[in-house]
């Protein structure tokens, strides 16, 4: 059963066009930030590798969309650390540099002690950083033929440029939305309240 779901899915993923191929990556991206390596990112992930083929297009721009989406939340905390400190505890702020090569490496968990810290306001904004990524992977058409690497499987990628348009957007919209999130909505931290004050 397993070997014809993934079946129909890649034949499927095959027939896509346009803005159905967009949507996908919208979808894909929104899996990867909503749990940060949790079975929900996985699950995208699984679906990606397991249809990763070479000579099929289609699947190698999922992979593309997948890596990239999982990169941003990282590289969004590291940036909202650096735009922002104030708003952010010392030891969130040391997590953030370290962040900066995690997300490079496209290792979601590196956004996972601010996730843990401030759910409600971390993931919604991850997830919007990671849809708009994943919707322009597809729609620049990037394609990727390694599983895994981020950025440092550069070689693999098809349309590098597209690649870190799209990675910049979605770290951008990731950082502002977990910056403002903080800033304007919610119970604030002493670090918050002293950072607004200041």
């Amino acid at each position: 059963p397993l070997a014809a779901i993934t079946s129909g899915l890649t034949n499927w993923l095959g027939g896509l066009s346009g803005a159905s191929v967009i949507l996908l990556g919208v979808i894909l991206g929104l899996m990867m930030c909503f749990d940060l390596g949790g079975p929900v990112n996985k699950a995208a992930y699984a679906f990606a590798t397991a249809g990763l083929s070479v000579t099929d297009v289609a699947s190698l721009r999922v992979m593309a969309a997948v890596m990239a989406a999982g990169m941003v939340p990282p590289l969004a905390m590291a940036l909202a650390t650096t735009l922002r400190p104030g708003l952010f505890s010392e030891p969130e702020r040391e997590n953030g540099r370290a962040a900066w090569l995690l997300g490079a490496s496209f290792i979601s968990e590196g956004a996972i002690p601010f996730a843990a810290a401030d759910p409600f306001r971390v993931i919604p904004s991850m997830m919007a950083g990671g849809a708009l990524t994943g919707a322009l992977i597809m729609a620049f058409d990037v394609t990727l033929k390694a599983p895994h690497g981020g950025i440092f499987v550069f070689f693999a990628i098809g349309h590098l440029v597209w690649f870190v348009v799209a990675l910049a957007a979605g770290t951008v919209v990731g950082a502002l939305a977990v910056i403002a999130a903080k800033q304007f909505f919610g119970a604030k931290s002493e670090a918050e309240a002293n950072a607004l004050a200041g």
